[in-house]
């Protein structure tokens, strides 16, 4: 009779918890818009921010992004860049008019890519330690993709009031925790895409990607807050 009670309190009492905590007002940090991102990084050229349909940004949900793809005439190569930042991942109503909820949690690669025609030809995660990563070392996602002759080196991480993860689940226990203790959900999504042909190798891509990212990375915090 004393234990079912006990277990009764105990789930009244996380009602409160979660109740009280999750439903005091989100803290929304203060930071810089990515339309102010540099668009030059030492030899990285990028000629214009590219923007998505309305749709598009309505149904990912994210509150400020960058796109754009980055040139660098010595080395002859080109990123692919998405930087996607959603000040808050819990679900807005639709309003008083009965509309419905507008979902705002990061979506992942791993089910955006195949959902865009791109075939998940190679999937690892490995390490990366450089400068402007809040966390160091940090564990990125390495994907490689196909879609008919294109070959892609997809490179990502989720990046959220200093922490860098590669996990989804991860992201997941964070996101709930942050959200009881800090009244904050903001996060980001961090994306380099590197072409590739048929003599180029992870390896040489690998190379590639981490030639842009030592340049971008340290700028980042001002645009992702801790």
């Amino acid at each position: 009779m004393i234990k079912p009670l006990f277990i009764a309190l105990g789930f009244l009492g996380l009602h409160c918890y979660v109740y009280y905590f999750f439903a005091t007002g989100e803290v929304l940090p203060a930071r810089k818009e990515f339309r102010d991102f540099p668009l030059t990084l030492h030899e990285w050229r990028c000629s214009g921010l590219e923007r998505m349909g309305a749709d598009i940004e309505a149904n990912l949900g994210v509150s400020d992004y960058l796109i754009c793809t980055y040139r660098n005439d010595a080395l002859r190569k080109e990123v692919g860049v998405y930087l996607g930042y959603h000040e808050s991942q819990v679900r807005s109503g639709g309003g008083g008019g009965g509309g419905s909820m507008k979902e705002r949690v990061i979506h992942t690669p791993k089910h955006c890519l195949p959902g865009s025609g791109w075939d998940i030809i190679q999937a690892d995660a490995r390490p990366l330690d450089l400068d402007g990563l809040p966390e160091r070392p940090a564990e990125i996602n390495r994907f490689i993709i196909a879609k008919e002759n294109d070959r892609q080196v997809v490179y990502y991480w989720y990046q959220s009031q200093g922490r860098v993860t590669d996990k989804d689940w991860l992201k997941a226990i964070y996101l709930f925790w942050d959200r009881a203790t800090r009244h904050r959900t903001d996060g980001a999504l961090i994306r380099f895409t590197v072409p590739m042909d048929k003599n180029t190798t992870p390896e040489e891509s690998d190379a590639v990607f981490e030639s842009l990212a030592r340049e971008m990375l340290p700028l980042l915090n001002e645009y992702i807050p801790k």
